[in-house]
C-alpha cells in the first residue's frame, strides 16, 4: 500500500514504559508484542493491558494543549507508551491502522482509554476527566491492538492508513461493552444468591468477575468472565478455582489451554435499542415489569427449565430466591408476559454504563410460536431507551431459535463466546 493512501503521517517522539502506574519513562527502543511493549507493566492488570489494550497512544499536540491550560503534563506522564507527533489519535475511527518504522510493526486503533484518579497530579485542578473522550474528543489517549509485532524506536516514521474492509474493530468495541454489562448482570445474581443464604466466593476486579459456589453445581454460579478481553489472565481464573477445589466454567473466545474443547458456543448479538422495532405479539398479550410479590408467577413460567438454567439437578436451585432479590435490584428489571391475565413468558433486563443486557427469556410450551419472545425483546428495548442506553445485547446458542428471534428484531451477531469447563488441580 503506497504513501498516497495514508490518512496521516507522523513520528514517534518517545517510547515509554514503567513497572506499573504513571508516569512512564522514556527508553530508546522496545519490542512490541500482542500483549504490549516489552518492559512495561500495570498495577491494575484487570483494567489495563491484554491484547485489546496492548499499546497506549498519545500525541504531543494534545499534551501541548493541556500545557497551554496550565496543566503539568509531560510526555509519558499520563501513561502513554508512544508519544507521537503529527497524529490526532482520538479523532481517528476505531480500526484505523498505523505502520511504524521500517520493520513489521502494525497497530490498530482499538478504543479510548478511561482516565482515573491516578491521573489527578497531572492536572492543576485535579480533574482527570480533561482527557476523557466523552468530554474532550480530541484529547483522549487511545488503546491499540498489535496486528503485527515489531520493534519501535524514538524517531520512527508512522504511516496511518484506513481500516481494511474486513476489520472487526467496531464489533470488538461493542463486545467490550457487552462483556462488561453481562459481567455486571452475573455479579448481581451471585450477590442476590449470597443474600438468600448461599455460600459463594466472588471476585470482582475491574473487567474480571469470578464466582465459586460451595453447594451449587453448574456454570451459572461457578464461572469466570472477562477473559475474552484478557486471555492473558486465564491463570488468575484457574488459580481461583484451584484454591476452592471447585470446577469452573471460563467464558472466552479462544481455547484457554491447548486442545481445550468448549462445552457451549454462543453468539453475541447487539443493536441500538432505537433500531429495534415495536412488536405487539398475539392478541391479548401484555408485558409489564413486576415486583417481589409476583416473582412466583415469573418463576412459574420456567417450570422444569429453571432446574437446568446453569445449575445441576443434584444440588439446590437458588433461582427462585435469587429472583426475589433481583425484583428490586438496582438496574435490574423482571418482565412478565401475560395473555388474558395468565403468565405465558418472562425475561429480564440489566443495564450498566448506557448498555442493556437482555437476560433469560422463557415462554410456556403451549404459547410458543406466537411471537411472545420478540414482544419481550421490544418491551425491554423500550425500557433500555428510557434508562439512557444506546446499546443492547444478548447471548444465544448459535443458530438456535433464540438467536433467530433476536435477529428478527434487528439485533445482529457481533461475535461469539465459548464456555470451557476447568477441573481444579486437586480433582485431576
Amino acid at each position: 500500500m503506497g504513501e498516497e493512501t495514508a490518512l496521516a503521517m507522523g513520528r514517534v517522539l518517545q517510547v515509554n514504559v514503567s513497572g506499573g502506574g504513571v508516569p512512564k519513562t522514556p527508553i530508546d527502543r522496545a519490542w512490541v508484542s500482542t500483549l504490549g511493549v516489552e518492559g512495561d507493566a500495570h498495577h491494575d492488570y484487570s483494567v489495563h493491558g491484554g491484547p485489546h489494550q496492548a499499546v497506549c497512544l498519545f500525541g504531543i499536540e494534545a499534551i501541548e494543549r493541556l500545557q497551554s491550560e496550565g496543566h503539568p503534563v509531560e510526555p509519558g506522564s499520563v501513561g502513554e507508551n508512544l508519544t507521537t507527533t503529527g497524529i490526532e489519535w482520538s479523532l481517528l475511527p476505531v480500526g484505523t491502522r498505523a505502520r511504524i518504522g521500517s520493520g513489521t510493526l502494525e497497530l490498530e486503533v482499538a478504543s479510548s482509554t478511561t482516565p482515573c484518579k491516578t491521573q489527578r497530579h497531572n492536572f492543576s485542578d485535579g480533574r482527570f476527566s480533561r482527557i476523557s473522550i466523552d468530554q474532550h474528543p480530541s484529547d483522549s489517549r487511545m488503546y491499540a491492538r498489535v496486528i503485527r509485532e515489531g520493534e519501535v524506536r524514538a524517531g520512527d516514521l508512522i504511516t496511518v492508513i484506513p481500516a481494511p474492509a474486513d476489520s472487526r474493530a467496531s464489533d470488538q468495541l461493542l463486545l467490550k461493552r457487552l462483556d462488561r454489562v453481562s459481567s455486571k448482570a452475573n455479579t448481581a445474581s451471585w450477590r442476590a444468591a449470597i443474600q438468600s443464604g448461599f455460600e459463594i466466593a466472588i471476585v470482582e476486579d475491574g473487567d474480571i468477575s469470578m464466582a465459586a459456589a460451595k453447594a451449587i453445581g453448574g456454570p451459572a454460579f461457578n464461572q469466570a468472565s472477562g477473559l475474552a478481553q484478557y486471555p492473558n489472565l486465564v491463570g488468575l481464573a484457574t488459580d481461583f478455582f484451584d484454591q476452592r477445589g471447585r470446577p469452573g466454567w471460563l467464558w472466552t473466545d479462544e481455547p484457554p489451554w491447548p486442545a481445550a474443547e468448549p462445552e457451549a458456543t454462543t453468539s453475541v448479538l447487539a443493536a441500538n435499542p432505537s433500531e429495534i422495532p415495536e412488536f405487539a405479539g398475539p392478541d391479548g398479550l401484555s408485558i409489564r415489569i413486576i415486583g417481589p410479590a409476583e416473582v412466583q408467577a415469573f418463576v412459574g413460567v420456567y417450570g422444569d427449565q429453571l432446574a437446568t438454567s446453569g445449575v445441576t439437578e443434584d444440588g439446590p436451585n437458588p433461582w427462585p430466591a435469587v429472583y426475589e432479590k433481583l425484583a428490586h435490584w438496582p438496574h435490574r428489571w423482571l418482565f412478565l408476559a401475560e395473555i388474558d391475565g395468565k403468565p405465558v413468558g418472562s425475561s429480564s433486563l440489566h443495564t450498566h454504563a448506557r448498555t442493556g443486557w437482555l437476560r433469560g427469556g422463557a415462554v410456556i410450551p403451549k404459547a410458543r410460536g406466537q411471537g411472545i419472545q420478540r414482544a419481550m425483546v421490544a418491551a425491554r428495548a423500550r425500557k433500555a431507551i428510557d434508562e439512557g442506553c444506546d446499546l443492547v445485547g444478548s447471548m444465544a446458542e448459535t443458530h438456535g431459535a433464540s438467536a433467530t428471534n433476536l435477529q428478527r428484531m434487528a439485533l445482529r451477531v457481533v461475535g461469539e463466546r465459548r464456555q470451557y469447563k476447568y477441573e481444579p488441580a486437586r480433582a485431576k
